[in-house]
């Protein structure tokens, strides 16, 4: 979900909504552990969102901003320092802070403890493919119809990739009659090159903007917590790549086509 939409969107505004169960709550013993929520994109400005982790009873979306903090991110050769841009947000606007290969860190302190993240921006994705850029469902001969796309793109790594697909039509035709839900989504791709879509996955008709991000393991390992139920509702603890807190920090890069289900 990945640029925003590569071009129009933030990453901040994608992905990190349909996963933000994953790291809003956790177990009693984590409660009032401050909260790491970052996703790096190469080429964009760099944002840290950081809050304190709230009891199970809370049902706001996020816990308080932690404020008045003074979080740095190193690359290896260059330390920045962020700026509160709003309450708890913190930001870098320099876009060529971010690049493909560089391993960078977070470090701030709260109360008296210091806090720190790694992660290595990956490379953008190559190659990136459909097969169709529409699909007419309702007319697609019946011996087809379990797959009706495939997206295709190099990885002789079997690094891991992640498809975000942003519905761009609203909700106005769902798949289901029954479905309210929202017009995004995103699939694991195994560490494949290639994926096959399947009708089932589609909660509308419509035209859709299809994001191929490369993505690191700590990433992978939210997406998959997320998917097996682990939240507060049943105490697991939610994976985390953040040292001292909960939350996450990561990177990531993406390409992008478009397609339609019709």
């Amino acid at each position: 979900m990945i640029y925003y939409l590569v071009k129009r969107m933030s990453w901040a505004a994608i992905l990190p909504v349909i996963l933000l169960g994953s790291c809003k709550k956790d177990s009693q013993s984590s409660t009032g552990k401050p909260v790491v929520q970052s996703y790096l994109v190469a080429g964009k400005v760099l944002t840290v969102r950081l809050y304190t982790q709230k009891t199970l009873t809370d049902t706001e979306k996020y816990g308080p901003a932690l404020t008045g903090l003074k979080p740095t991110v190193s690359d290896g050769t260059t330390i920045v320092n962020l700026t509160e841009t709003a309450k708890g947000i913190y930001t870098y606007a320099d876009s060529t802070f971010l690049v493909s290969g560089k391993t960078y860190a977070l470090s701030f302190v709260y109360n008296s403890v210091t806090i720190s993240a790694k992660t290595v921006m990956p490379a953008k994705p190559q190659g990136f493919a459909t097969q169709f850029t529409s699909v007419d469902y309702t007319s697609t001969d019946a011996t087809t119809r379990d797959t009706i796309n495939r997206f295709t793109w190099q990885n002789p790594d079997s690094l891991n990739h992640v498809l975000v697909f942003i519905g761009l039509d609203g909700a106005s035709f769902p798949v289901n009659s029954f479905y309210n839900g929202s017009t995004n989504f995103e699939e694991d791709t195994k560490q494949r090159s290639v994926y096959y879509v399947l009708p089932s996955i589609f909660p509308y008709y419509g035209r859709y903007q299809v994001l191929l991000y490369s993505v690191n393991q700590e990433y992978i390992n939210l997406l998959k917590s997320n998917a097996s139920g682990a939240n507060s509702q049943n105490l697991l603890n939610t994976p985390t790549n953040v040292i001292n807190g909960v939350g996450i920090f990561t990177a990531m890069q993406a390409d992008t086509v478009s397609f339609a289900f019709l």
